[in-house]
């Protein structure tokens, strides 16, 4: 088994907590950043669109990304409303993120006039890396539990501060995190070898997207969220939802160019 002991809190001072979480979760946007900002010099875009852009693209992810946690969590934050707008003290939902980043994004660039298909696709490849960064994060605080395995790669979480600790002590559970960055890595090598080849604009995105949430979808049954109903957590249901909506524009829509 794989034992992990490091404190889920990386730095505090005082009442300031930095938790690896929050640190590879801002190194992993830095890096997307970096990646978009090459893409837009490359094909000779203003970077400042790029990143005026981004600007809302962040915020948006950052509001999507709790507001989909407290929308799972309700039991919780239905009692405790001055929690909800507490986010440094955990929980966000990188579903969540993904969907309040795009929809900020496609407003913002739509109203500035700006190429939203060309952006979208830009952000294909750097959506996937920086989604992997960040969940670096995860693995070391341990804060998404996952059901119990007696697989040889199971995760054992040492540390009495990590929830996976609280709720399992030290019995091995599934690196489900770990499962999610594999096939992040997966859909990043087949995006990166349509870069250019799948038309119109936009469908490089819608592509990534979909191969995302039918890889999350899977995985997501060896998490322990809430479920929702038929044995289907939050995290299923964007999933399906994603795909329903996606799929039809890829086959109705996107266009392969291998020449």
């Amino acid at each position: 088994m794989i034992n992990i002991g490091m404190d889920p809190d990386m730095v505090e001072f005082g009442s300031l907590v930095l938790t690896w979480h929050g640190f590879f979760a801002f190194v992993g946007v830095s890096v997307a950043l970096l990646m978009v900002n090459s893409f837009a010099k490359r094909d000779n875009i203003d970077v400042d669109i790029v990143q005026n852009t981004a600007v809302w693209v962040i915020i948006c992810g950052i509001i999507g990304a709790r507001v989909f946690h407290v929308i799972d969590r309700w039991d919780f934050y239905q009692d405790n409303l001055s929690q909800i707008l507490l986010i440094w003290s955990g929980g966000i939902a990188l579903l969540g993120s993904i969907i309040g980043g795009l929809i900020g994004g496609v407003i913002y660039a739509f109203i500035k006039g700006h190429p939203i298909g060309i952006l979208a696709d830009m952000t294909a490849p750097a959506l996937l890396v920086g989604q992997t960064i960040g969940r670096i994060g995860d693995i070391i605080n341990g804060e998404h539990v996952s059901n119990l395995t007696n697989l040889s790669w199971g995760f054992v979480y040492t540390n009495s501060e990590s929830l996976s600790n609280r709720i399992h002590g030290l019995n091995p559970s599934h690196p489900a995190v770990l499962y999610e960055m594999l096939w992040n890595i997966l859909v990043l090598g087949v995006i990166w070898g349509l870069r250019g080849r799948i038309k119109p604009d936009g469908m490089l995105l819608t592509l990534s997207l979909c191969l995302y949430s039918f890889g999350r979808f899977f995985i997501q049954f060896v998490r322990q969220d809430k479920i929702w109903f038929a044995g289907l957590q939050e995290a299923h249901i964007i999933s399906i939802i994603i795909i329903a909506i996606g799929v039809p524009l890829l086959v109705y829509k996107s266009k392969l160019n291998f020449s």
